[in-house]
């Protein structure tokens, strides 16, 4: 991504907002906003959102897990799978 071509102000969103957001949504590019100099918002394509989304999801599942085995709350998986079965076959019973 080249900063020179995605950063814009303001006023070019404003008076240029559907070639923008054609430019965003073929190219699967994100453009930067500023207003008065400074970086204020993004505007991407809805799919690169989506697809960042699950992966930052993905990514704090992973520290999550990751946690949980540095603070001791995990087992084995010969242990998780037997636990597992016992909880079915009480259920069953």
């Amino acid at each position: 991504m080249k900063l020179s071509k995605s950063v814009k102000p303001i006023s070019y969103l404003k008076s240029h907002t559907a070639e923008a957001l054609r430019d965003v949504n073929e190219g699967k590019n994100t453009m930067v906003i500023t207003q008065h100099g400074e970086a204020k918002a993004v505007l991407q394509d809805i799919a690169s959102y989506e697809q960042m989304q699950e992966s930052l999801s993905l990514l704090k599942m992973l520290a999550q897990s990751s946690k949980s085995i540095q603070e001791g709350r995990s087992k084995p998986l010969k242990k998780a799978f037997a636990d597992v079965r016992k909880q079915v076959r009480d259920s069953i019973e």
